[in-house]
């Protein structure tokens, strides 16, 4: 097994860096999105802090599992890879929907960034199913989060029309 410093530091610098990337695209408080309609079942916006912490937390031990059972650089750096590009289309999402004021080209996004989330899963299960059990909630959330991105678009179609 690669040293922890190694196998953990690109991950974690990566997820930190989408964390502060996305969190920069985010305007909960813009006219624009407190005028849109949102579905009832909606969690409160206190929530998605706490959750996406969580889910770049675990993003990033999941990452650093795999990165120290992958049997050689080619795999590392192909798993690196696939995890920034995973990080650059969640990271997308933030400012397509509240800066760009795009919902529906977020909607494209999010389906994008599940389908790379489920490929992070099964290239993780391949050498450690523990990871792919941490990635797990990741798929979960981006799954709540395309349908939740689905309704808006629904029930805002002035709003949402780019």
């Amino acid at each position: 097994m690669r040293h922890t410093w190694t196998r953990f530091g690109l991950p974690v610098a990566l997820t930190a860096g989408a964390a502060v990337l996305g969190a920069l695209g985010t305007r909960v408080d813009s006219r624009w999105y407190k005028k849109l309609d949102k579905p009832a079942w909606q969690p409160p916006g206190w929530v998605f802090g706490p959750a996406w912490t969580s889910l770049y937390t675990l993003t990033a031990i999941a990452s650093g599992r795999v990165q120290g059972r992958l049997p050689d650089e080619a795999s590392r750096t192909a798993f690196t890879r696939d995890l920034a590009i995973n990080l650059a289309i969640n990271v997308s999402w933030s400012w397509l929907f509240f800066s760009a004021q795009r919902p529906r080209a977020a909607l494209l996004d999010s389906v994008a960034l599940e389908a790379s989330t489920l490929h992070l899963i099964r290239k993780a299960a391949e050498v450690d199913r523990t990871s792919a059990a941490l990635l797990a909630p990741y798929a979960g959330w981006v799954g709540f989060a395309t349908v939740l991105n689905a309704e808006i678009v629904r029930i805002n179609p002035t709003s949402a029309k780019h």
